[in-house]
């Protein structure tokens, strides 16, 4: 017999849970992104030796499971006097994770964009920045913002081992509850339709920014 009632007296437990998660995924998503652009940016027009860092940077984050970097970070670092929260450490596990990755979706996009486009910024006397700014970087990350946006998600629903290390999100939420009335079942099954919502929410959210960013293009 399924008893989701048992719930209902929990319902305070999952909804802390999940506006945790939702801080987190949208620092994490703002810092995670910003940090792709400046290494993408980095890697696709810096000095050998930056783009060289940014590559070590990127290959090993991508190579290595997010939760041994989340251990790393939190386990690992007060070995080297750099004490972390649980919170602290889940934000700068998250955001470096989704830099990396990231950083090579926003480098594809910025390799799509034509040198005869960046010509031509520099014969209007447009600086490097402008040309960033100006030339560069809306039509390459509408090229890839859909790809970015996924990404954003996926970080999102990786987050979930972060409960590994208590920080009380949308999974420490479900194992708080089922390991105080045993349902299991129902608290696993409400908690994966939770993050079902919050996953169409946030695609819907992301699909929405993305029409009044780029409208522009549409109008030309």
């Amino acid at each position: 017999m399924l008893y989701f009632s048992d719930l209902l007296q929990y319902s305070d437990v999952f909804f802390s849970g999940l506006m945790t998660t939702v801080e987190l995924t949208v620092l994490t998503t703002i810092l995670g992104v910003a940090l792709g652009t400046a290494c993408a940016t980095t890697r696709q027009y810096g000095n050998k030796a930056s783009q060289r860092a940014v590559t070590v940077y990127v290959e090993l984050i991508r190579n290595t499971p997010f939760i041994v970097q989340l251990f790393f970070i939190f386990f690992g670092l007060p070995a080297l006097g750099m004490r972390l929260s649980p919170w602290e450490a889940s934000m700068i596990a998250l955001t470096i994770n989704l830099g990396a990755y990231s950083t090579e979706i926003i480098r594809a996009g910025l390799g799509s964009i034509s040198k005869g486009q960046i010509e031509a910024a520099k014969v209007l006397g447009l600086t490097f920045r402008q040309t960033l700014t100006r030339v560069i970087f809306v039509p390459a990350f509408e090229k890839i913002y859909p790809a970015l946006t996924s990404q954003c998600i996926i970080v999102m629903l990786g987050s979930a081992v972060i409960s590994q290390i208590s920080v009380e999100d949308l999974t420490y939420a479900a194992n708080l509850v089922q390991s105080r009335n045993f349902r299991a079942f129902e608290s696993y099954l409400v908690t994966a339709l939770l993050y079902l919502g919050l996953s169409i929410l946030l695609r819907f959210a992301f699909n929405t920014l993305g029409k009044h960013l780029f409208t522009y293009r549409a109008t030309r």
